[in-house]
């Protein structure tokens, strides 16, 4: 990535910085580039927040100390800082970063029932003909559905989906199209949007849009406007960890696997190159698995 050339050749040059800090910067920023390249992003333009958050993870399943995640998130943070504040990308992708607390190996997952307990809700909402709602409900039926990540879903045009073979095509990392199923309920949501819902918010915009989710004023819906809508129905939920879509793909993998999927299906489903990072999951399920043994078992 040349942009890191450029950012440590910069903060080479920037008063105040030590020697030390220097050769973290560089060090840790080797390390992101050799980590990106593996997911096939290999210019700033591909760098994103989840991008960003799956290299501390992978640090802290690789059994990293704290203080080094912590240095690596800062790190990472100071250049993509400075590559929005000199404009070599429109938006700083590591604002919203953080290193993992400690003790939280594993990423959040939700219930069954909490996640239907949403979605019940979403139903209730959608149930007016609110746009906005149909289209809410709709999305977080295909995320939890499809295990899907959010930069994909906004990416995803109306022609994209498949509802009578209940499929989905989506461009992953590294532009790697692949087509992943849903379900009948997320079917049922998406067509109640693209009917009732999505024709409405359509009539706002000055230019037809071919996205199939949109905004407010009709244009392709924005990664920052998925977050927020799942970011309320998290937040209102017991338990730590993110409240951002990321959430309901870790979810809808252990679910899968808690349910008997295969490991390989499932690294399919979710578009990994590598089948160590959907490995992940097994780690969820299994603590998951120890925990109702430790809560249920009278003699555990």
């Amino acid at each position: 990535m040349a942009a890191v050339d450029t950012f440590l050749g910069n903060a080479r040059h920037a008063r105040g910085l030590s020697e030390q800090t220097l050769r973290a910067y560089a060090n840790d920023l080797e390390q992101f580039i050799e980590f990106a390249a593996r997911r096939g992003v290999v210019g700033i333009d591909g760098v994103d927040l989840e991008l960003l958050r799956d290299w501390l993870w992978e640090a802290d399943q690789r059994g990293l100390a704290r203080s080094t995640i912590a240095r690596r998130s800062s790190s990472v943070r100071a250049f993509t800082r400075w590559a929005s504040e000199t404009g070599v990308t429109a938006t700083d992708a590591g604002v919203r970063l953080r290193a993992p607390k400690g003790g939280s190996h594993l990423p959040r997952v939700v219930s069954a029932d909490q996640v239907r307990g949403m979605l019940d809700g979403l139903a209730v909402r959608a149930a007016t003909d609110d746009p906005g709602a149909l289209r809410d409900l709709a999305l977080v039926e295909l995320l939890y559905a499809a295990a899907i990540r959010v930069s994909e879903l906004v990416g995803i045009d109306v022609a994209d989906v498949d509802r009578g073979r209940l499929t989905v095509r989506v461009l992953g990392k590294g532009g790697k199209e692949r087509v992943v199923p849903f379900g009948v309920p997320a079917r049922d949501a998406l067509e109640a949007w693209t009917s009732r819902g999505r024709p409405t918010l359509a009539e706002r915009a000055d230019v037809p849009s071919t996205a199939l989710f949109l905004g407010d004023q009709g244009g392709r819906l924005g990664v920052r406007s998925a977050y927020r809508v799942v970011a309320r129905l998290l937040d209102d939920l017991p338990g730590e960890g993110p409240s951002g879509p990321h959430t309901f793909r870790h979810t809808a993998a252990t679910h899968l696997l808690d349910g008997g999927a295969d490991l390989r299906a499932v690294q399919e489903l979710l578009g990994h190159a590598s089948l160590g990072t959907t490995q992940i999951y097994t780690h969820v399920s299994s603590a998951r698995l120890r925990e109702v043994y430790r809560t249920a078992h009278p003699r555990a």
